[in-house]
């Protein structure tokens, strides 16, 4: 079975800064991770209520 690289805490974070406004393209740099994985995550992750 595959690690997960990112814990989905560090993904609702990734998330969280998306939300406040910070430009995708500019997450996916920082984090190192392709913008297909970003949309993958807010698809997944994007309908739970925040913490």
């Amino acid at each position: 079975m595959k690690n997960k690289r990112y814990s989905d805490a560090q993904i609702m974070g990734i998330l969280k800064q998306a939300e406040s406004g910070v430009p995708v393209s500019e997450l996916c740099r920082e984090h190192g991770m392709s913008n297909a994985s970003f949309y993958k995550w807010r698809a997944k992750f994007g309908g739970f209520p925040s913490r």
